[in-house]
């Protein structure tokens, strides 16, 4: 009886084993398969989960839309028009004393992503950011090396690349930084001043 126990005991004991290896297996696959399909894992936001959400719409492209090519680049072998996407923003904090926005490729094979966009100071009297910056707004360093705006331009058989663009509101007036910053600096130099945001979400793909 006891040798039967011990048995079914070893047995189950294997089993486990043989069930913990190939749950390891499917994990590790699972992630190398995202990693391959979309190069960029996002680890932390920057954004507080208590952050206040509002609206943000655009006239130049619609949430999950295909970016034009209006506002596709003008380099790295593109030929788009490289235009500023015009953004309108309602329902933002009272406590907003300025604001950002950020494009992001978060399907660049970078493991980063790619900011195509990042522009702060953008004062709280705003309420839409057209192709002309406001006064007082500055424009950073994309991760293009230019400054400004910069479109997309995915590589030619990939994947169609998801592009978030983000308004931000913030709790103070002036970010205080050069427009030289890269996007990744400013990002978390904000970090800690985000008191709400809005997205669109959009798509290229060549």
């Amino acid at each position: 009886m006891k040798k039967s126990v011990r048995t079914v005991g070893a047995l189950a004991g294997a089993a486990a084993l043989v069930a913990a290896a190939s749950a390891a297996a499917t994990a590790e696959s699972t992630a190398v398969h995202s990693r391959d399909a979309y190069g960029h894992s996002e680890v932390r936001s920057g954004i507080p989960a208590v952050a206040h959400t509002f609206s943000v719409t655009s006239p130049d492209i619609r949430n999950g839309g295909r970016i034009p090519a209006s506002a596709w680049a003008d380099s790295f072998g593109c030929t788009g028009g490289n235009q500023q996407i015009r953004l309108n923003w309602t329902g933002a904090p009272q406590n907003a004393r300025s604001f950002a926005v950020s494009m992001q490729d978060t399907d660049a094979t970078t493991g980063s992503g790619f900011w195509h966009w990042m522009t702060w100071d953008i004062p709280a009297s705003q309420k839409n950011l057209d192709r002309t910056l406001p006064s007082g707004a500055v424009s950073g360093t994309n991760d293009g090396g230019t400054r400004g705006y910069l479109g997309p331009c995915p590589p030619t058989g990939d994947i169609a690349h998801h592009y978030k663009i983000t308004v931000y509101a913030l709790d103070v007036p002036s970010l205080h930084l050069a427009a030289s910053s890269t996007p990744a600096v400013a990002a978390f130099t904000m970090s800690s001043h985000v008191v709400g945001y809005g997205r669109l979400a959009a798509t290229a793909q060549q």
